[in-house]
């Protein structure tokens, strides 16, 4: 045990989840692992980390799903525990940290601590590990959740608790739990204050093409201002929280009310903001400064707690990463918020007292919004994880108990972008070039960018890029050369935060002596990343442009960037309207590209060759030079025989065997085989168009050399070709088992029409003349007896009397009417009262065969 144990009691004063440590304790004595089910602002973050710590002697890590988080609960625990930050209690995050080897409870993002167990899979000097937040769902956390279950199967010692405001309980406690059962679960539930529900939904719509708009924010301004206005007359120590999806609306809503209000204190809270000023709103107000509207994010849902808050106002949308699969593209889209995530912001106005919550939209949206939010893992682009989990040697969560399955089709685009940059082998398994990547705290494709790009532009402006397009930094009019022009000037938090995360990736490379660029390698760089995405200009209009993107994609940039020809693009999302001009997508994040970097950046998809195709019976051929689908130039040459009877070939699968005019001789026989096919199988062919179209060399290689060559499509000989098929020497039984012709007892003979090739379970058909039948007492059979003749017996005159498979049958019952009705209709014709028995006279024989 340390020598100086944390102070619960202290620590615990005023906090509820307090009274729950006593079934944590048992929790904890009955598993190494347990599941804790707590509100909001209950204490749990606070509380079961000391708690932790006070019974061994290692670390306790405890992840958050964000780095305001991490910072936030690390600050918060230090002061309640009287030591500076960094001793006692610390944290890690992406590019900042603060903890020593003294340091007892350490947060970190989810992040740091995946990439952290790539180096110490064991998690030597840790004794437990809290994964907070499990609600969110972010894919960090589901990855932490199978690997630290893995882990515990070697470590025993080492204790997991995953925490959370909500969450499936039950499920996740089967997930970390052992083979002995699944986890306890710790449910904590608090008295829930008064909460009144109002709506004020938006007189004109809360989403476009474009994303949120403005109308929309002037309403969500508005009804803040009012209600504010309200809550200061009848509570002047509350203070307002307003929900928006994302850190642009933030600022907007924040504007609008500042400009239409000064009584307030109007503050805002996301990740992008500086570390003070997230800590300046977590502290609270003191009681001589005006009344707070704090606007923040989803960060505020569960995350964080605001002290102070008595209403919220939410916008009732979430933003969140959604992968594209038909386009290969993945982006943040702005949807509805999730009910449960409404319920988790309308709790922050009752942590403390009655409260309230204003939703701007009416009951009918909110009641049609998604139940929860969708886990990050099933919908977004998933080459980081993919490469995380190959490195765990686990390819695609092989073995591990995940709370839910990597997306099938997610997962089969990231391997192959993983394969393609040389981060895995054809079995998945990571190779020495994967773990240099995992090790840059990037997107794969940008760590091997910020790699293979400081060799040509240099290690500072690789490093620039990177951070550029890794920081979640927005892009005015998708011009990512320009976006650094404005970081490199910059003091603002957004610039502070670049340059940080540039130096940082700058010292993770060496750097190469001589090598230094200008803003002209900046499309390099985002080419290197995202070669698929390397962009041609296919039309432009006063407005902006369309491009077509190497991966076939076709997306609409507005502004300057619609001048340039060529553009290496690194951020694509699905959209519609004017902004998309009808392509579908719009460019978000782009940069000019030359044909010399495209040379260099994405050899690999740059093709030289002939492209022949075979249209209106002849071969054209062209030869194309491309970028992937992309198009560089074309120009008319001669085909050679061997691409003229490619294009024979491709035209034949594309359009099927209909574009040969069969002969009856040639369709007859492909009958006959279809139906020794369906009977005996092998070795007779299968000469269905799927089995045809599968073997052309095996039947058609003359006839397509000959129609490389200009042979006119009806002049292919069809007969001869099937007739290659025929297996020897089985072939000599062919009349046998199927003979063109029936010999009848008149001795006449009948053509037999088999049944069409792709229907062989038909009977094959003779049509004759009732008295050329006399003389046979059963039917006659092919294929060796299995399929009896369907007969369409006819009249004297030709017209049809019945229909039979069964000789016998029929000579027994219908032929007696059959006999009555027509020997006096056809009096010089015999109708014997035994058929079986009867020989046909010459007479009929001969008016048969005439």
């Amino acid at each position: 045990m340390p020598s100086v144990a944390f102070d619960l009691a202290a620590m615990g004063a005023g906090l509820s989840f307090a009274t729950a440590l006593d079934d944590l304790l048992a929790g904890l004595d009955a598993s190494g692992s347990v599941v804790v089910s707590a509100p909001p602002g209950t204490g749990k973050t606070t509380l079961v980390p000391p708690l932790l710590a006070s019974r061994s002697s290692g670390r306790v890590i405890v992840t958050q799903p964000r780095r305001v988080a991490a910072r936030a609960a690390a600050r918060r625990l230090a002061h309640l525990d009287g030591s500076p930050l960094g001793t006692r209690v610390g944290f890690t995050v992406r590019g900042e940290r603060s903890a020593g080897p003294e340091t007892r409870i350490e947060f970190v993002t989810a992040g740091v601590l995946l990439r952290r167990m790539l180096d110490d899979p064991g998690l030597d000097g840790v004794d437990a590990v809290i994964i907070d937040e499990v609600h969110e769902r972010a894919i960090e956390t589901d990855l932490l959740i199978g690997l630290l279950s893995e882990v515990r199967e070697l470590r025993d010692d080492l204790t997991l608790i995953a925490m959370s405001a909500t969450l499936d309980a039950t499920r996740i406690a089967t997930v970390i739990g052992t083979d002995g059962g699944p986890a306890p679960v710790v449910h904590h539930d608090v008295p829930a204050f008064p909460l009144i529900e109002s709506w004020a939904p938006s007189p004109v719509p809360r989403l476009d093409e474009r994303g949120v708009t403005r109308g929309f924010l002037d309403h969500v301004a508005r009804t803040t201002t009012a209600a504010a206005l309200d809550l200061g007359r009848n509570d002047p120590a509350a203070d307002v929280l307003v929900f928006a999806p994302g850190a642009r609306e933030v600022s907007e809503i924040a504007r609008r009310i500042r400009g239409s209000n000064t009584a307030f204190d109007v503050r805002e809270l996301h990740g992008q903001i500086p570390a003070a000023e997230q800590d300046a709103v977590i502290r609270g107000r003191r009681p001589q400064d005006p009344p707070r509207i704090i606007v923040t994010t989803s960060l505020a849902e569960s995350s964080l707690t605001v002290p102070g808050v008595r209403l919220v106002v939410d916008s009732c949308l979430s933003r969140h990463p959604q992968r594209d699969v038909a386009r290969g593209m993945t982006g943040l889209v702005t949807t509805a918020a999730s009910r449960s995530s409404s319920v988790q912001r309308a709790g922050r106005a009752t942590r403390q007292g009655p409260g309230a919550v204003i939703r701007c939209v009416d009951e009918g949206t909110y009641a049609a919004a998604p139940a929860r939010p969708v886990p990050e893992i099933a919908v977004t682009d998933l080459a980081d994880a993919a490469l995380l989990l190959a490195c765990w040697g686990a390819p695609g969560g092989e073995g591990l108990r995940m709370i839910d399955p990597l997306a099938a089709e997610n997962l089969a685009d990231a391997t192959a972008v993983l394969h393609g940059l040389g981060a895995i082998d054809d079995e998945g398994r990571v190779t020495a070039e994967g773990r240099t990547l995992a090790r840059i705290p990037a997107d794969p494709r940008l760590a091997r960018a910020l790699r293979d790009g400081a060799r040509s532009v240099g290690a500072r402006l690789a490093a620039e890029v990177v951070a550029l397009l890794g920081g979640d930094l927005r892009i005015a009019e998708a011009d990512a050369a320009q976006a650094l022009i404005a970081l490199r000037g910059g003091r603002t938090p957004d610039a502070r935060r670049w340059r940080s995360d540039a130096d940082r990736l700058e010292r993770m490379i060496a750097a190469t002596p001589g090598i230094r660029s200008d803003l002209d390698g900046v499309g390099l760089v985002i080419a290197l990343a995202f070669p698929e995405r390397i962009a041609h200009r296919v039309d432009r209009t006063a407005e902006g442009a369309t491009f077509l993107l190497a991966s076939g994609t076709r997306a609409a940039v507005r502004g300057p960037l619609g001048a340039v020809e060529w553009l290496a693009v690194a951020d694509v999302a699905r959209a519609s309207g004017r902004a998309a001009a009808g392509s579908g997508a719009i460019i978000r994040a782009a940069s000019a590209l030359t044909e010399a970097q495209i040379e260099k950046a994405a050899s690999h998809l740059i093709t030289d060759r002939v492209e022949a195709e075979f249209i209106g019976g002849r071969v054209q051929a062209r030869r194309e030079r491309r970028v992937g689908a992309i198009l560089r130039s074309s120009a008319p040459v001669r085909a050679s025989v061997a691409e003229g009877r490619d294009a024979v070939r491709r035209a034949l699968r594309r359009e099927g065997l209909s574009m040969f005019t069969w002969a009856d001789t040639a369709d007859a026989l492909r009958r006959r085989l279809a139906l020794l096919r369906h009977e005996l199988g092998d070795p007779w062919p299968d000469v269905s168009d799927a089995g045809l179209l599968a073997a052309l060399d095996a039947w058609l290689a003359p006839e397509l050399d000959a129609l490389a060559g200009g042979t006119p499509v009806g002049r292919v000989d069809l007969t001869s070709a099937i007739r290659r098929l025929l297996p020897w020497p089985d072939a000599v039984r062919l009349d046998e088992l199927v003979p063109d012709r029936l010999e009848v007892p008149t001795g006449s003979r009948i053509r037999i029409d088999y049944p069409p090739h792709d229907d062989p379970t038909s009977r094959p058909v003779v049509a004759v003349k009732l008295q050329e039948c006399f003389g046979w007492a059963e039917t006659p059979r092919l294929v060796d007896g299995r399929v009896p003749v369907l007969f369409h017996l006819l009249s004297p005159a030709g017209r049809p009397l019945a229909v039979t498979d069964d000789l016998a049958s029929f000579w027994s019952g219908p032929y007696a009417q059959v006999r009555a009705e027509m020997r006096g209709r056809y009096p010089k014709h015999p109708w014997p009262e035994d058929p079986w028995a009867a020989t046909p006279t010459r007479h009929t024989k001969n008016r048969a065969a005439r």
